[in-house]
């Protein structure tokens, strides 16, 4: 994303965005401008598609880019004969769509506050930023934001998830990556379309993270592959906990009830604090280089560190589930969905237990 100094958004796990769902929302003159700019993005990706099956086939197309789909089709594969996902001609087609993001995602705060703008939409539920094909529209939406005083972080997203309502590319976005992630980003999107359940954002994402991890681990086996990404998530996580450590110091400063002036350098301080013990980490661990020093050296902010932890959260509870159900994919997805059917607060109970039972 150009705000993370081309470290891609996946890398942080923040969310990938379904634009097509928020057209069904479309109400007021105020609205036609964004949802108008949704349609047309969405029909262009659509109407872009062809069959990855003839972009392999066909001699005067790249040959690195043949090379690339043809390894993508055997994820895809595998990913409906070894991990129970759908069966259908998703990441079979394949958009060129030209440019480095498919969406920029717009995130939004309270100067004080790490209570997020959210949006609300049909199926998808409320979420946390809004989501826009054009980079200029999506800088337009910030700077307006900001003119209202909101701390604004705006995200590039290489590739997103129509939860199965379409056909969903690969898209030459998602082929700036390793094989390895671009296994993985399959995985983890159709485990989307698997199942979805509306306003539980850390649910889902965490659920599809599991998917995509450890049926990363499994692609890798059967394939006789490196991990080729240890040491990038190992990064992440380190940074990840981090930002989590400064977001919860940042809550108990805000609810402090302090006067304004104190709550914007105690707000500044922590920021410093969080590139201070990051770049004490690079150091010591990683030689002094990381992959997400651009992110870290631009500006911090609320708004920026919102997405943080929204992947993770429950991995470890989808994690013991597996391991209590045999590794059966089946019956994983399947107690996935009698998890997701118990209200909120009795599931987020049924994940915590999941959590505190897990085996070492």
């Amino acid at each position: 994303m150009p705000a993370l100094s081309s470290i891609p958004i996946l890398d942080i796990r923040a969310p990938r965005w379904v634009p097509w769902l928020a057209l069904l929302a479309l109400s007021g003159c105020s609205s036609v401008g964004y949802y108008g700019q949704l349609a047309s993005g969405q029909l262009h990706l659509l109407t872009s598609r062809e069959p990855v099956a003839e972009v392999i086939a066909d001699p005067t197309e790249d040959a690195t880019l043949r090379q690339r789909l043809r390894l993508a089709q055997e994820a895809r594969t595998f990913a409906s004969a070894e991990l129970g996902l759908p069966d259908n001609r998703s990441y079979r087609l394949y958009s060129d769509i030209q440019r480095p993001y498919v969406v920029w995602n717009v995130f939004a705060a309270p100067e004080l506050s790490l209570q997020p703008l959210t949006h609300c939409f049909p199926i998808a539920g409320c979420v946390a930023y809004r989501g826009y094909y054009s980079e200029a529209a999506a800088r337009t939406e910030a700077r307006r934001l900001q003119g209202q005083g909101m701390d604004v972080f705006v995200g590039g997203v290489e590739a997103y998830s129509t939860l199965g309502w379409f056909d969903d590319p690969i898209l030459s976005s998602m082929l700036r990556w390793g094989d390895q992630r671009l296994a993985e980003t399959i995985f983890h999107e159709l485990a989307h379309q698997r199942f979805y359940l509306p306003d539980d954002t850390a649910f889902n994402e965490s659920y599809a993270s599991f998917v995509e991890r450890e049926g990363g681990r499994r692609w890798r086996e059967a394939q006789g592959l490196a991990d080729e990404r240890s040491l990038l998530v190992e990064q992440r996580e380190a940074l990840t906990r981090l930002v989590l450590d400064t977001r919860e110091r940042l809550q108990t400063l805000y609810a402090s009830g302090r006067p304004e002036a104190e709550l914007r350098a105690g707000k500044a301080a922590e920021f410093d604090r969080l590139r201070r013990e990051y770049r004490e980490l690079r150091e010591r661990r990683w030689g002094g280089k990381s992959a997400f020093d651009g992110w870290i050296e631009g500006p911090l902010n609320n708004a920026k560190v919102l997405p943080f932890g929204l992947y993770d959260q429950w991995v470890p509870a989808f994690a013991a589930l597996f391991q209590q159900l045999g590794g059966n994919w089946v019956a994983f997805h399947a107690r996935v969905e009698k998890l997701a059917a118990l209200p909120r607060v009795q599931r987020q109970q049924a994940l915590e237990r999941l959590v505190a039972d897990r085996a070492p």
